[in-house]
């Protein structure tokens, strides 16, 4: 499936930036705009765009303007950001048909979540989303985890943890890697915490357990036993 594509307006580079790099990892084909007027541009022009995430305060014309010009013939799922968190803000926004409504600051990654949610419900996403290695299967929309056809019982962040294992195998991940994606950036806490999970979540895997290899002085890597 080709990578959907998100359409990010901001007039603040290093916010479009930093919006960019977590749709990017995340898996999206990301274009930006820098005001109004060059993203209406920019959505006539491409007809391929899936989603827009739209800030409000820009010069040329607001995100308001370029949602009712949009929403005079898209249906395009749009997400709406803004420095104020103004109740009538929000109502206007949903009046004009916005899908997701954001005050910042915000965490990016609960945005790219949210991202994730709309086109999940929009059918853009595939709500069945399975990831499969050596006997270990993940359903990441149902949040179930199995092993050999046997459903086991994760933590929320063992589930985290075992999934972003499976979708970077055989890459050697540093702790503090490990910390980013699957604690956030905003996660101080000490990165012995990852250490815990990992012995829990070998635990309870079992045999496959093995399958999860220290990496003595920088992190771990997840890599199928050859059979």
């Amino acid at each position: 499936m080709d990578k959907l594509k998100i359409l990010v307006v901001d007039d603040e580079v290093r916010m479009r930036k930093l919006v960019r790099d977590f749709l990017v990892k995340d898996n999206f084909d990301v274009v930006e705009a820098g005001d109004g007027e060059e993203a209406l541009n920019m959505f006539y022009a491409d007809k391929e765009i899936d989603l827009i995430i739209l800030d409000v305060m820009m010069p040329k014309m607001d995100g308001w303007q370029v949602c009712r010009e949009i929403r005079k013939e898209s249906r395009i799922p749009i997400i709406m950001l803004t420095a104020r968190g103004e109740e009538r803000d929000e109502l206007l926004g949903f009046e004009l048909g916005v899908d997701e409504y954001i005050s910042k600051p915000f965490s990016p990654k609960i945005l790219v979540a949210r991202v994730g949610a709309i086109l999940r419900r929009t059918n853009l996403i595939s709500t069945d989303e399975v990831l499969e290695a050596g006997g270990i299967s993940i359903n990441k929309s149902a949040h179930q985890a199995s092993v050999d056809g046997k459903e086991i019982e994760l933590s929320y962040k063992e589930f985290e943890l075992l999934t972003y294992f499976l979708e970077n195998q055989g890459i050697a991940l540093s702790r503090e890697k490990i910390l980013n994606n699957v604690w956030n950036y905003d996660y101080f806490g000490d990165a012995r915490t990852i250490d815990t999970h990992v012995k829990k979540l070998r635990s309870k895997i079992g045999e496959k357990g093995s399958y999860i290899k220290t990496i003595w002085g920088m992190g771990y890597k997840f890599e199928v036993d050859p059979s």
